[in-house]
């Protein structure tokens, strides 16, 4: 198997604070790959060391099977990959088409090709009617579209996304997701890092979820729920429920106003769980679902602070 990115046991300091601890994974080429943690993780200083703005002071970063170090072969390296920063980077003052055409031009771009491939994107993402406007005179969603497209303009095989979705309306979020199934589809490599599980279930092959610089949770994203077992429960009911209070059936409750999901402890059984609640309320859905990864996120940072603290 091919490899765009391998990360091996890589760790970064700054001063006394671990940001990045004996950190490995690997993403297969043409794989979209989640990057996830809590806030002050090392998310962001892992893909720092992936992009070459900073080096570990231990362990390797390695990209289309290449060591990322210094010199021409590094730059030539970096020449495959986009990077979207969670920090929009645009020039303010100029227009949309002046700054995209710009930055394709750093990129070894002729002036002809570039106004090309702006326009074709442009249209792509929903702001042909807006090549004009000033960066400065568009909302959030529009700039994080901009962005996007300075990121991918060169055609990289390997897409770094750090929060990608930041800012877009539930519509804009849809045009983009498609956009980032087609890159795939062209056998692109995406990595993209983002607080949105939801996204994350839908387009993710694999993820890695980092707490304090380390991973604690690595693998197939698939594989990862079938693990955790059909053991959450979507229930609809009408009246009082009392046995999702009892904690020697439920290990987590969450009521979301139309139904309720809990999950039972280990080996509590759910048919059992079912004939209590009929006993008590009028139960009008009860289905057996997959832990959502929202829930397994939380598990698995609560369970690594418990460790931490014992």
């Amino acid at each position: 198997m091919a490899f765009t990115l391998e990360l091996d046991h890589v760790t970064k300091v700054f001063d006394e604070f671990v940001a990045v601890d004996d950190l490995s994974f690997n993403i297969p080429e043409g794989e979209i790959f989640g990057l996830l943690g809590p806030n002050g993780a090392g998310k962001t200083s892992t893909i720092r060391m992936m992009i070459g703005i900073t080096v570990p002071d231990s362990g390797a970063v390695r990209i289309f099977g290449e060591p990322l170090g210094g010199g021409a072969l590094s730059r030539r390296l970096l020449n495959r990959v986009g990077y979207l920063p969670e920090e929009r980077g645009l020039y303010k003052k100029m227009k949309i088409i002046d700054n995209l055409v710009f930055l394709a031009r750093l990129k070894g771009i002729s002036f002809a090709e570039a106004n090309r491939r702006v326009q074709r994107w442009l249209e792509r993402l929903e702001l042909g009617g807006w090549s004009n406007s000033k960066i400065e005179e568009l909302s959030k969603g529009m700039q994080q579209k901009v962005q996007f497209i300075a990121a991918v303009i060169h055609e990289p095989d390997f897409m770094i996304l750090d929060e990608p979705f930041s800012g877009l309306d539930p519509a804009s979020s849809l045009v983009l997701k498609d956009v980032l199934l087609e890159l795939k589809k062209q056998g692109k490599t995406i990595l993209f890092s983002t607080h949105r599980m939801d996204t994350v279930e839908r387009l993710c092959d694999s993820i890695c979820l980092v707490n304090h610089g380390r991973s604690v949770l690595l693998g197939n994203l698939r594989e990862i729920k079938a693990s955790y077992g059909h053991s959450s429960i979507q229930l609809e009911y009408e009246g009082e429920l009392p046995q999702l209070g009892d904690r020697s059936l439920v290990a987590v409750s969450n009521d979301f106003g139309n139904y309720v999901e809990f999950r039972l402890v280990p080996g509590g059984d759910p048919q059992k769980f079912l004939e209590a609640a009929m006993r008590s309320a009028k139960i009008r859905r009860f289905e057996m679902v997959e832990p959502s990864l929202e829930e397994i996120f939380i598990d698995t940072v609560d369970s690594t602070k418990a460790v931490s603290r014992g």
